[in-house]
């Protein structure tokens, strides 16, 4: 089929006509690099609570977005934006007292260990601070990551993104381990090949030239096709990295934030004590900020030598939207949240895989779950135009996801904290619903 503006002939024919010249709009404006979702492109006009709302007024329950991740517009965190930004909004080279509360309020949903921060705007900046830091320590330049990561979009740190495509071609300092799929490698042997794997990426290094430096790894191992995996599943291969100097960055910026459920940040749940966590997404619920929390050994010795300025990393009013998300994920109990109805999604959509062949797995850590669709159970086929199907379809059906994973065969559903019971019944049926239609 013929494409326009990166959709088939087919797709442009369903387009309104503001539609198109929207996207005809966006393309000569913003050029190619950007991508949209959904065959059809939802053009969003409001968003409140766990609803988005499209130019005709249509709501949309939003179970992807992990940036406003306590609900869109929630009153207490635009509140807090608005009295700092008719009081004060500057950098970080005066003495303020918001930043300071903020980051003492912060540090202290973390263990004592690690007892410093240091902010950024982007989830992004936050890793490539991170790689900083730890090439600062060490003296090593390279780099552990999973074979379809995604850790951001700098130049340092799209080197270590290989799912951003196939034009990203990975420097000669970079190792790639396999990701702990439990359902493809087994849940008895993902440990024991994790760290297998760590071991010879390491050696492989250092036969090289090498001297190692990070292990850069996002905990729910989201780009990889969502793999919560076992707890502690990862463990043995973090320490081994440890033991051999390595610094272990735990990317933060999508499982961190109370969405795992079991604790605030996703680490926790495998028992690891990282030496740098990055945090980014969900911190400022839609305000950027983002930024890097580690241990005062690790930070300091590279605060000693090297100065460190982010023109609107911290600023007033990013600082009282972080603070105004951890008073509401507190107050509102967004963790427990989490933990119980992403275990009610779990079972849910668990009982579906028992109506549709084309389910293979179910798996999830709270509010971050993973549906993988094969064509055959046995082979483990992936079934990667089925997902797109259903991605598409719910979209239609009023209920936005997406997919994921190397294969691109997962669904990736990843609801807001704010979910309740009821909003979760209605993700489940749409599932049910899509899967129905793609195997007529």
């Amino acid at each position: 089929m013929s494409m326009i503006n990166g959709f088939t002939s087919d797709d442009a024919a369903r387009l309104s006509e503001t539609e198109r010249r929207l996207i005809e709009r966006r393309e000569r404006l913003l050029g190619p690099a950007y991508r949209l979702f959904y065959e059809r492109p939802l053009h969003t006009v409001r968003g409140e609570g766990v609803w988005l709302y499209d130019s005709q007024g249509r709501r949309y329950l939003d179970a992807y977005n992990n940036v406003v991740s306590v609900g869109h517009c929630h009153p207490r965190v635009v509140e807090a934006m608005h009295r700092q930004a008719c009081q004060l909004n500057t950098h970080t080279r005066y003495l303020q007292e918001g930043i300071l509360d903020y980051a003492e309020q912060l540090l202290g949903t973390f263990s004592a260990d690690l007892d410093r921060v240091m902010f950024t705007c982007t989830g992004s900046e936050a890793n490539d601070l991170a790689l900083r830091i730890a090439r600062h320590y060490t003296g090593g330049t390279g780099v552990i990551i999973t074979q379809f990561a995604y850790h951001g979009v700098t130049g340092d740190i799209a080197e270590l993104s290989p799912s951003l495509g196939p034009a990203m071609v990975l420097p000669s300092h970079v190792r790639t381990v396999r990701a702990p799929d439990a359902y493809r490698l087994g849940a008895e042997n993902v440990a024991a090949t994790f760290a297998a794997d760590v071991r010879a990426a390491i050696e492989d290094m250092r036969a090289h030239g090498i001297r190692p430096a990070a292990i850069l790894l996002d905990g729910i191992f989201s780009s990889d096709g969502v793999l919560p995996g076992p707890q502690g599943f990862i463990a043995e291969g973090i320490a081994l990295a440890q033991a051999e100097g390595l610094i272990y960055i735990a990317d933060e910026v999508q499982p961190g934030f109370a969405r795992t459920g079991e604790a605030m940040w996703g680490y926790v749940r495998h028992g690891l004590r990282p030496d740098i966590v990055t945090l980014g997404k969900p911190m400022g619920n839609g305000q950027p900020i983002a930024g890097i929390v580690g241990r005062s050994e690790v930070v300091d010795h590279f605060g000693r030598n090297m100065r460190y300025f982010n023109t609107f990393g911290g600023n007033p009013v990013s600082c009282a939207a972080g603070q105004a998300v951890l008073d509401v994920i507190r107050d509102e109990q967004l963790q427990q949240r989490a933990k119980e109805i992403g275990s009610y999604l779990l079972k849910g959509l668990g009982q579906l895989a028992e109506r549709h062949e084309l389910i293979g797995d179910v798996r999830g850590a709270g509010l971050f779950l993973g549906v993988e669709l094969v064509s055959d159970r046995v082979s483990k086929q992936p079934a990667a135009a089925q997902a797109r199907q259903v991605v598409n379809a719910m979209r239609e059906n009023g209920v936005l996801i997406s997919a994921a994973g190397p294969l691109e065969n997962v669904l990736k559903i990843r609801p807001l904290l704010a979910f309740t019971q009821e909003h979760a019944d209605v993700l489940i049926n749409a599932v049910d619903t899509a899967l129905s239609d793609v195997q007529r």
